[in-house]
């Protein structure tokens, strides 16, 4: 069984990853936030803030599909 502490970390990265896919970067920000204040150690919100941070100071390209590339190791 799932705990509600998890539900409500599920429910924030979900609505986050949505805002991320529609380039809603700042928006998608929001949410990752909100869960890590629930879970500091939520591995998919820490890698999606990661990410969006990146998105904003380097906009992908308007025909992006979603996928993250790394450039570096």
């Amino acid at each position: 069984m799932i705990s509600e502490e998890k539900k409500k970390v599920l429910e924030l990265f979900t609505e986050g990853r949505k805002r991320y896919k529609l380039m809603d970067f700042e928006g998608a920000k929001v949410y990752f936030i909100k869960a890590l204040k629930i879970d500091p150690e939520d591995g998919p919100s820490k890698l999606y803030y990661a990410r969006c941070k990146h998105y904003l100071e380097n906009p992908p390209p308007e025909d992006w599909d979603g996928v993250f590339v790394m450039k570096t190791k």
